[in-house]
C-alpha cells in the first residue's frame, strides 16, 4: 500500500482519539538472539519510489533520514528478506506507461543491490533467501502492487517474473479491467466485474504456472473468494490485517482468514495505524473530505507551477497531518497478529509492514525496520514459544514460497508432457 493523498486526513483535534501512554518495550537478550537466528521476512516496503524518484541510497547512514528501510536499519532489526513493492500510481501515470514505470522501479532495486553487493543480494527463491541469511546479507525480492501494471497482457506478466517479481497483488485500490478492488467497490461510477473476470482467472492460473505468489491484499471480498477457489497454490495477503478489530475494507474478515488457512496461505499483517487501530481509522474517515480538498488544492498549485504530477511530493505534508493523530500503542499491532493466529492458525500469519508507504502512520515504538525486535519481544510476552515466533517472523512465508515453487514445477511438468 502507498498512502496517496486520498487517504490522508486533516485532523483538527487529536482529543477525539487520545491514547494512554505506551510503555516502552524492553527487548531481552533472548528475544534479540531469536531475532538474529530466525529468517525474518517482510513482504511489503514501498522504498523503490524513494530509490527512483528521490535518489535514496539504501546504504545511507544519514541520521536525519526518516525512511523506514535502510541496510543499517535492516541489520539492526534482524530483517533477513524484504519484498520491495513495485507500485504504479494510476492517478499520475498514463495507462500506456504502467509497465514502463514498473520496469523503472524494478531497475532501481537492481541498482541498489549492485551498489552494495557485500550487504544485499537479489533473491528469487527460498534457497536464495536462505543463502543470503547464511552470508549475513539482506535478501531483496520484489512484488508488483496492482495488476494494472501488466496492462492486461500475460506476456508482460511473464516478463515481470523473469525480471524477478515473485508476487503480484491482483488489484491496488483501483479496480482494474479484470479484478475488483476493495478501494472503490462502493463507488457507483466504477465499473465492477463481480470479482474476477475470465481474464482475471487466466492471470491467477498463469501466476500458478510461473511460480509467482498470488496476493489478495487490496482486492474486493468477491475477488478474494474467486481467487481462493481457483488458485492451485497457496495465496498470500502481503499487507493486510483483521477486519474484526479494525473495520477497514482492506482488512480480512474472520471467514476470509479461515478460507485462506484452508488454502494453506498466509496473512502478512500490515503495520499502518489506519488498518490496526479503529480509533485511528475513524478519525481518518471523519476528516477525509476536508483533507481531500486541501491536498487536491496543493497538487493543483504544484501543477500550475509546472511540476510533473508523478513527482509532486506530498509526503512532508502527509507527515504533518498524520502527526496530529496520537499514534496507537504497539499493542494494536500485536492484537492483529494474535487475532489472525487464533482464527487462521499459527501457520498462517506473518509480517507485511508497509514500510516507506505509511510515513507518520506507524504505531508507537515502531519507527523503522530497526524496531522489529520489539514485535518479537511482545509476542514472547503474549506467551508464544520460539518455534511459533519463528513461523510468524518468516517461516510461514517461506513455506508458502516453497509450496508455490512446487506447484509451478508440477504444472510445468504436466504442460511439457502434453506437448
Amino acid at each position: 500500500m502507498r498512502l496517496t493523498p486520498l487517504v490522508f486526513i486533516w485532523l483538527l483535534s487529536a482529543s477525539t482519539i487520545a491514547q494512554s501512554p505506551d510503555p516502552a518495550t524492553v527487548v531481552s537478550p533472548h528475544a534479540r538472539s531469536l531475532q538474529g537466528s530466525a529468517i525474518v521476512v517482510d513482504t511489503h516496503a514501498d522504498t523503490p519510489q524513494r530509490f527512483l524518484d528521490r535518489g535514496f541510497d539504501i546504504g545511507s547512514t544519514d541520521p536525519n533520514d526518516k525512511g523506514q528501510i535502510s541496510l543499517d536499519k535492516a541489520r539492526a532489526g534482524g530483517l533477513g528478506a524484504e519484498f520491495f513493492s513495485i507500485w504504479v500510481d494510476p492517478a499520475t501515470t498514463n495507462p500506456v506507461d504502467y509497465a514502463k514505470r514498473a520496469s523503472d522501479l524494478i531497475d532501481s532495486v537492481y541498482q541498489q543491490v549492485e551498489r552494495h553487493p557485500n550487504r544485499v543480494m537479489m533473491a528469487y527463491s527460498v534457497a536464495d533467501i536462505e543463502r543470503a541469511h547464511q552470508q549475513h546479507k539482506l535478501a531483496a525480492l520484489m512484488g508488483i502492487e496492482g495488476g494494472h501494471a501488466i496492462e492486461d497482457d500475460l506476456h508482460l506478466l511473464d516478463d515481470f517474473y523473469r525480471l524477478g517479481v515473485r508476487y503480484m497483488t491482483l488489484s491496488w485500490s483501483n479496480t482494474n479491467d479484470w479484478a475488483d478492488s476493495s478501494g472503490d467497490i462502493n463507488d457507483p461510477q466504477v465499473q465492477h466485474h463481480d470479482g474476477l473476470t475470465d481474464f482475471g482467472r487466466q492471470v491467477v492460473e498463469e501466476m500458478n504456472r510461473l511460480g509467482m505468489m498470488v496476493d489478495i491484499s487490496h482486492v474486493a471480498d468477491k475477488t478474494f473468494y474467486d481467487t481462493v477457489a481457483i488458485s492451485k497454490a497457496p495465496i498470500i495477503a502481503s499487507h493486510s490485517s483483521a477486519r474484526a478489530l479494525t473495520n477497514a475494507p482492506r482488512n480480512m474478515t474472520d471467514d476470509m482468514l479461515k478460507a485462506l488457512a484452508r488454502n494453506n496461505g498466509v496473512v502478512m499483517v500490515n503495520f499502518c495505524s489506519c488498518f490496526i487501530d479503529e480509533n485511528f481509522r475513524q478519525a481518518e474517515e471523519a476528516e477525509r473530505k476536508a483533507m481531500d480538498a486541501a491536498v487536491q488544492d496543493f497538487i493543483a498549485r504544484q501543477k500550475a507551477e509546472g511540476k510533473n504530477p508523478q513527482y509532486i511530493d506530498t509526503e512532508p505534508l502527509q507527515e504533518e497531518w498524520l502527526a496530529r493523530i496520537p499514534r496507537p500503542p504497539l499493542k494494536s499491532l500485536i492484537d492483529h497478529i494474535d487475532h489472525i493466529a487464533k482464527f487462521a492458525g499459527i501457520d498462517h500469519v506473518g509480517l507485511g509492514s508497509d514500510f516507506d508507504g505509511v510515513s507518520g502512520a506507524l504505531p508507537a515504538q515502531i519507527d523503522s525496520a530497526a524496531d522489529l525486535p520489539k514485535i518479537t519481544q511482545a509476542l514472547m510476552d503474549r506467551g508464544y514459544d520460539d518455534n511459533d515466533i519463528r513461523k510468524m517472523l518468516g517461516g510461514n512465508l517461506l513455506r508458502v514460497m516453497k509450496d508455490v515453487e512446487l506447484v509451478s514445477q508440477q504444472l510445468q511438468a504436466a504442460q511439457n508432457r502434453r506437448k
